[in-house]
């Protein structure tokens, strides 16, 4: 931008404070301010009277600075010299020019009482204080703010409506206010956080069921994909909360508190026991929406570097009611969060979109607004289908990693598996593979290069394990 012109209007007190002026217009000069200053621009011949007027009231000259001490204001009040021809200019434009951000008033000096000399036209508006060499330098800053109309505090601008708010939406969790509290008390470390953490997570559980589709309209998977997107702003709020506790409180209490709470989710992928008749993807939203934040807890645990954490969390069974009545166990893996979207697969081919993986795309497209790079969604993701291999009792319980079909973009290890290249670092690592050395890792590594269909694929895509996981580097450097 342009170097903005500045006048200043002051008195001639004494040399002292004529000196103070000089030092703060060379202060302002040097920040790039054109300083306009009878010292440097009344010459001889001048008009004195004319040279005020044009500095007040030329539009070139962009602001005013009015330094008052304890003779500026005197001379002001009384009209006296020429001051008081500078105040009848000034104050005539304070009062009429509707853009009053052409003029402040700077303080050089105070009262006995510490009140600041001001002439009577500017006593109701807001100074800049220049008087106390502690704060100086601070309000030094507020005046080149205000030279550049640069403030501090800015006025954002206005985003969007929460989709949520809309009425044609009408979904609410009603977890607002509880959101705040667990927030604060996690932050803050109060002494209500459990309680206020318990309050937001049972809130979010029980109203979730608000999301579960009742009445089928036109193309259902197009309500699958309405209903996700309806949740948005419901998943960012507690993709905040994780980051929170990941931050802040990741103990074995909280990540128990969230274990409880997934628990909590698995009946929403399911038939609610009151529903007799339905079909195999009439609950895809809320199997989507599940599986999304239960990845998104184990990405930012994951980013954050919570290895202990991230064990306890994905060492924990989930207890299912209900199973027992179909003779099944009622203790069940992660892998209960894994879910085959049938609707998804309808809209790829009724769409004619040609996609690998709809799921997919829609959690790639979904993570830009979340505050968590995809690539931790596809790490966490291929550490679920690692963990699932190495410790798998039976064929039913892998975990299918939708998001590795983006996984093209990267040829070389995962972050947390390059730098466990590190001895130190892997043995920080390691647990949330479950094993105890690289060695524990060789004959899955050796039954992959056997048989690569052991493996996941998207039609002709598939990826490999060892180069993911680094595995010919693990625990090699000191």
């Amino acid at each position: 931008m342009e170097n903005p012109k500045l006048f200043i209007s002051y008195s001639w007190s004494n040399p002292t404070h004529e000196q103070w002026v000089i030092d703060l217009a060379n202060e302002l000069t040097e920040s790039g301010v054109h300083v306009i200053l009878d010292k440097w621009d009344l010459k001889e011949g001048h008009d004195a009277v004319a040279f005020m007027e044009k500095m007040v009231t030329d539009s070139e000259i962009s602001k005013v600075a009015i330094i008052c001490d304890e003779v500026y204001a005197k001379k002001a009040d009384g009209r006296a010299g020429g001051v008081g021809t500078e105040t009848q200019i000034i104050s005539r434009e304070v009062y009429e020019n509707q853009e009053q951000g052409k003029f402040v008033a700077v303080i050089s000096e105070k009262d006995d009482q510490g009140k600041a000399y001001l002439p009577t036209y500017y006593k109701s508006r807001i100074y800049i204080d220049l008087s106390e060499p502690d704060n100086y330098a601070e309000n030094l800053e507020r005046l080149l703010r205000w030279v550049y109309d640069k403030p501090l505090y800015k006025r954002p601008e206005l985003g969007k409506r929460p989709s949520f708010l809309e009425e044609s939406e009408g979904i609410s969790l009603g977890t607002a206010a509880a959101y705040k509290r667990a927030i604060l008390a996690i932050k803050e470390n109060k002494p209500f956080a459990p309680g206020a953490l318990d309050e937001y997570l049972g809130i979010f559980s029980t109203n979730l069921e608000k999301f579960r589709i009742t009445d089928k309209e036109g193309e259902f998977d197009d309500q699958v994909v309405e209903s996700i997107e309806k949740f948005l702003p419901y998943r960012n709020e507690i993709i905040s909360l994780f980051i929170t506790i990941a931050q802040y409180a990741p103990t074995d209490d909280n990540i128990l508190k969230l274990h409880r709470f997934f628990e909590e989710l698995i009946p929403y992928t399911n038939r609610p026991e009151s529903i007799s008749s339905w079909s195999e993807w009439d609950f895809d939203n809320l199997k989507f929406i599940v599986q999304e934040i239960f990845l998104y807890f184990l990405a930012t645990l994951i980013k954050y570097e919570r290895f202990s954490a991230t064990n306890l969390f994905l060492s924990q069974q989930y207890y299912i009611p209900g199973r027992s009545d179909y003779g099944k166990n009622v203790m069940v893996n992660y892998d209960a969060f894994r879910s085959y979207l049938k609707s998804l697969d309808h809209r790829n081919n009724r769409l004619k979109l040609n996609r690998l993986s709809v799921h997919a795309d829609l959690i790639e497209q979904r993570s830009k607004s979340s505050g968590i790079d995809f690539r931790y969604l596809m790490q966490a993701d291929f550490i679920l289908f690692m963990r699932a291999e190495i410790m798998q009792t039976d064929d039913y319980s892998r975990w299918f990693p939708d998001t590795l079909v983006y996984i093209g973009r990267f040829h070389s290890a995962f972050e947390i598996f390059a730098r466990a290249s590190s001895k130190s670092y892997f043995e920080k690592v390691k647990s949330i593979l479950g094993i105890n050395s690289p060695s524990d890792l060789k004959d899955l590594m050796d039954a992959y290069r056997v048989d690569r269909r052991r493996l996941p694929r998207w039609q002709y895509d598939s990826f490999s394990p060892s180069v993911l996981l680094g595995y010919e580097q693990l625990a090699t450097r000191s």
